[in-house]
């Protein structure tokens, strides 16, 4: 069975209620779902969460819903992984066996399906434990600068202070949109920053990181941009 698994729980602190919050006239959670239904990839898509509002909605949206997720899992400190661990282990134990699973953030509107598909063949050709979705960061790291205690600056990197940016290795991020694992991989808790993992490439003009209020209206502004020019339906 490949499983989707979208974790949402309901204590969202700097956006409340930001799973299910409306997002272009939907909550926010229905187009990682619906990016899910389009392709195909999957046998169950599940919401895993705490909050039986947020249960609602995603069996609204055609989710499902098949337990409300533990206490000590739906904490700030709760991290993806032993989330993940426990959706697959739940239906070994009460339905059925996963071979492949994608864990699918609620918080992702720009998600593509043919993104998750490509990447799904991707984990199958360069035989990974992951496949997650990364892009580039638009300045060089290594020219990165911190303000001090003191309303001064410091570069993290200061031997790079005379480097000229195009001599820089280019680096990359999690895009925060989805992970593709051998659901072993994900049983064994095996870290995703790691040689286990294959990236999958996004366009920056496709990753908004959306944890506060000015990540949200930008994302928005994002979005109608992208839908005004063809780019989603």
């Amino acid at each position: 069975m490949r499983l989707c698994v979208i974790p949402a729980r309901g204590g969202s602190k700097r956006i409340p209620r930001k799973n299910i919050k409306l997002f272009h006239g939907k909550p926010i959670v229905a187009y990682s779902i619906e990016a899910a239904q389009r392709s195909g990839c999957f046998d169950k898509i599940i919401v895993s969460t705490d909050d039986q509002e947020i249960a609602d909605v995603a069996e609204e949206y055609g989710a499902e819903v098949p337990f409300l997720r533990p206490e000590e899992l739906a904490n700030d400190h709760a991290g993806t992984l032993p989330v993940i661990k426990h959706a697959i282990e739940w239906f070994e134990e009460f339905e059925s066996k996963s071979s492949e699973v994608c864990c699918l953030y609620a918080t992702a509107p720009f998600l593509q399906a043919g993104s998750i598909k490509q990447a799904y063949k991707q984990l199958q050709v360069t035989q990974a434990d992951y496949c997650f979705s990364v892009t580039s960061f638009a300045f060089p790291i290594q020219r990165a600068i911190k303000i001090t205690q003191h309303q001064r600056i410091e570069m993290f990197y200061p031997e790079h202070s005379n480097t000229r940016s195009q001599d820089l290795e280019e680096a990359y991020h999690d895009a925060g949109q989805f992970y593709w694992g051998k659901a072993e991989a994900f049983k064994q808790l095996k870290p995703l920053f790691s040689e286990n993992a294959s990236p999958f490439l996004l366009p920056r003009h496709l990753v908004q990181d959306i944890d506060t209020q000015e990540d949200w209206l930008r994302a928005e502004m994002m979005y109608q941009v992208h839908k005004q020019s063809g780019l989603f339906e």
